[in-house]
C-alpha cells in the first residue's frame, strides 16, 4: 500500500489516514479547533513552513474538511474554517488528547483541560456504543467484513479450489 493511494483503499482507516495521518495534518486540525482560521495564526502556533502549511490547508480544504473564506482583498486573504466533515474528526482527536493525558503528561499534568459548556464540568472523552449507550471497550467489540469490503481470498492449496472470505461466510 502506497502512501498516495491511502484514500483508494477499501478500508475505511486507510482513507481517513490518507486524509489527516500525517503530524502536520493533525496538528493544523488541532489548531482549528482550537479556533486557529488565519494562515499566520497557524504558522505561527506551529512552526512550520510557509510551503508546507499552504500544502495541507490545500489538501484539507480538496478533501472537503476546510472552506476557505476570504476577509481581506487587499492583498487577499483567506480564512480557514472546518466543514461539518471537519467538525466529524472531533471524536478522533479527542481520543488522541484523551491517550496523550492518559499515556504522556509529566508530572505537571495536563496541558489542556476541556470543559462541557452545557454542565459546566472537566470532563474525558468516552466512547459508547451508539445503539446500547455503554463504554466500547477494544476486547468487547467483534469486527466483520461490510458490503464495502474487498474479498479476500485465502492461501490456495495446490488441486483446492478456494472461496473468498466473503463467499464462505
Amino acid at each position: 500500500m502506497k502512501w498516495d493511494e491511502l484514500e483508494e483503499e477499501p478500508c475505511s482507516m486507510a482513507r481517513t489516514i490518507g486524509v489527516i495521518g500525517d503530524r502536520w495534518t493533525l496538528l493544523i486540525l488541532r489548531e482549528c479547533f482550537l479556533r486557529t482560521r488565519r494562515f499566520e495564526g497557524f504558522q505561527s502556533s506551529l512552526g512550520i513552513t510557509r510551503h508546507l502549511l499552504a500544502e495541507r490547508l490545500k489538501k484539507l480544504v480538496r478533501q472537503g474538511v476546510l472552506r476557505r473564506i476570504p476577509y481581506q482583498e487587499s492583498p487577499k486573504r483567506h480564512e480557514y474554517i472546518l466543514t461539518q466533515k471537519g467538525l466529524d474528526l472531533y471524536p478522533i482527536m479527542m481520543a488522541l488528547v484523551h491517550w496523550g493525558d492518559t499515556h504522556m503528561v509529566d508530572e505537571r499534568g495536563r496541558p489542556l483541560l476541556h470543559e462541557h459548556r452545557k454542565c459546566g464540568k472537566t470532563f474525558d472523552p468516552v466512547m459508547v456504543c451508539s445503539e446500547c449507550g455503554e463504554p466500547l471497550l477494544a476486547k468487547e467489540v467483534h469486527v466483520h467484513p461490510g458490503p464495502g469490503a474487498r474479498p479476500v481470498r485465502e492461501k490456495a492449496i495446490p488441486g483446492k479450489k478456494t472461496k473468498s472470505r466473503r463467499q464462505a461466510a
